[in-house]
């Protein structure tokens, strides 16, 4: 994703652009139907593109089945530019306690929809590339080598992880993200077999960040994650993958969940008691 010309995130960067909508002629009945079988409380109103208004559930209540919407949508509705800074957006939803805002064009045409989920998002993914960075430049200065970075998607089945357990308790927070669509992404090191040749299963991939975030997915049948990869061309010997030979480290199942009551903080909390 690429922020303005002074570095920040734009809302065209993190907005919905499939965006779902509804017709000024729609009946509150077909809408209602329509929200009743989706994920969404509500609809931008367009006619040919151009924004009318946004119709939410409540909008609907105690409304005859046969009504239009445009009777019944709000017409006094904020909008935000696809040029507008994320961080403006934020104060606009913050402010307004609305969820989403319709994204419109010069013309008045709407263009896509963010919501404080991808507000969210949007602070995540900014804060992970340093993170990245700081990974990557160790890995050099160790073992004096040149990495460079990519952003894909990744197989969770040929991932070894390099941690051997990971906390019930914090699960729940990292499968909440998952189902939001706010999980932040992975940091996987590609140690050279992935991409000159070797296959998944050699045990190159290696899950350098992310192991709650992998359990969570596992739990819910998710295959694939978002990563920022660091890719090493030539294999080299790195610490943590011998770490994970010696611990038996070889797929996802590997990591043990462990309940919050045996964390070990908790476990030396009671001894002292």
């Amino acid at each position: 994703m690429v922020a303005g010309q002074d570095g920040k995130a734009r809302v065209q960067e993190y907005m919905t652009r499939d965006v779902a909508t509804v017709s000024p002629d729609a009946t509150v009945g077909e809408v209602a139907r329509r929200i009743a079988e989706s994920e969404h409380n509500g609809f931008p109103v367009t006619d040919r593109r151009r924004v009318e208004g946004f119709v939410s559930a409540r909008d609907l209540l105690l409304r005859d089945d046969d009504e239009p919407i445009f009777t019944v949508m709000s017409k006094d509705l904020l909008v935000a530019h696809p040029e507008m800074q994320v961080t403006d957006a934020a104060r606009v939803i913050l402010r307004s306690g609305i969820q989403k805002l319709p994204v419109v064009d010069d013309a008045g045409n709407l263009v896509g929809i963010i919501s404080n989920a991808d507000v969210i998002r949007s602070q995540i993914e900014r804060a992970t590339p340093e993170k990245v960075g700081k990974l990557k430049r160790t890995l050099e200065n160790i073992h004096d080598v040149q990495l460079r970075e990519e952003r894909r998607e990744v197989e969770l089945a040929v991932l070894t992880p390099t941690q051997g357990k990971v906390y019930a308790d914090e699960l729940e927070g990292r499968r909440y993200e998952l189902e939001r669509g706010l999980a932040e992404p992975l940091v996987v090191i590609d140690n050279g077999g992935v991409l000159s040749g070797g296959s998944a299963a050699d045990g190159d991939l290696l899950l350098a960040d992310g192991h709650h975030r992998v359990k969570a997915a596992q739990q819910a049948d998710v295959e694939t994650m978002d990563a920022y990869v660091i890719v090493v061309d030539e294999p080299v010997d790195l610490g943590m993958a011998r770490t994970a030979e010696e611990e038996g480290l070889e797929t996802l199942d590997d990591i043990d969940v462990v309940d919050y009551a045996r964390h070990p903080l908790v476990e030396t909390i009671e001894r002292l008691q």
